[in-house]
């Protein structure tokens, strides 16, 4: 599984490239913030919402922590998609923001 990590996904960001991202997090999470631009689709979701990912695109996958992030990462990989694990999660990227 590729990894990446949030300093290095914040520097992409910064130097302006166009990245797509999908958040897995439940509502009340992403309730407390995003990374903007990104996408909500919940963990529980991605199964039955692939038709709206395209297996062209890559993406960074985002959690909280880095572990649901990486089991979408994982079943997407096995679906054909580039996915990425942003590891840490939306607890590192917070960190290194403030």
């Amino acid at each position: 599984m590729k990894e990446i990590t949030t300093a290095e996904l914040k520097q992409k960001l910064e130097n302006g490239e166009t990245l797509h991202m999908i958040d897995v997090r439940e509502e009340d999470e992403v309730a407390q913030g995003m990374i903007p631009d990104a996408i909500h689709i919940p963990l529980g979701e991605i199964p039955d919402r692939l038709e709206e990912l395209d297996q062209a695109t890559s993406y960074v996958i985002i959690c909280r922590s880095g572990g649901r992030s990486g089991r979408a990462a994982e079943f997407l990989e096995a679906q054909g998609y580039d996915a990425t694990n942003m590891v840490g999660g939306m607890l590192d990227w917070q960190g290194d923001v403030e």
